[in-house]
């Protein structure tokens, strides 16, 4: 059980510090769209602003499905 933990710790962990290195090195890289797809929730008022990437997030969460489906097959 735990080399299975381990495995999937070091590729989180791979994957954590690869995106780390990349916001940091390169800040004017851009994802393009990605943050601003059409069902993301943006509420600007006059003093308040209220955003929340749901079509973002449901497409982070489906890669990463994927991601970790693959990884659990032997």
């Amino acid at each position: 059980m735990f080399p299975q933990v381990g495995r999937v710790l070091i590729i989180v962990g791979a994957v954590l510090l690869a995106a780390g290195l990349w916001l940091t090195f390169a800040p004017h890289a851009s994802f393009g769209k990605f943050g601003r797809l059409p069902g993301d929730i943006h509420i600007k008022r006059d003093n308040f602003t209220f955003y929340f990437p749901l079509t973002t997030c449901i497409l982070v969460s489906l890669l990463l499905t994927l991601i970790f489906s693959f990884l659990s097959r032997k």
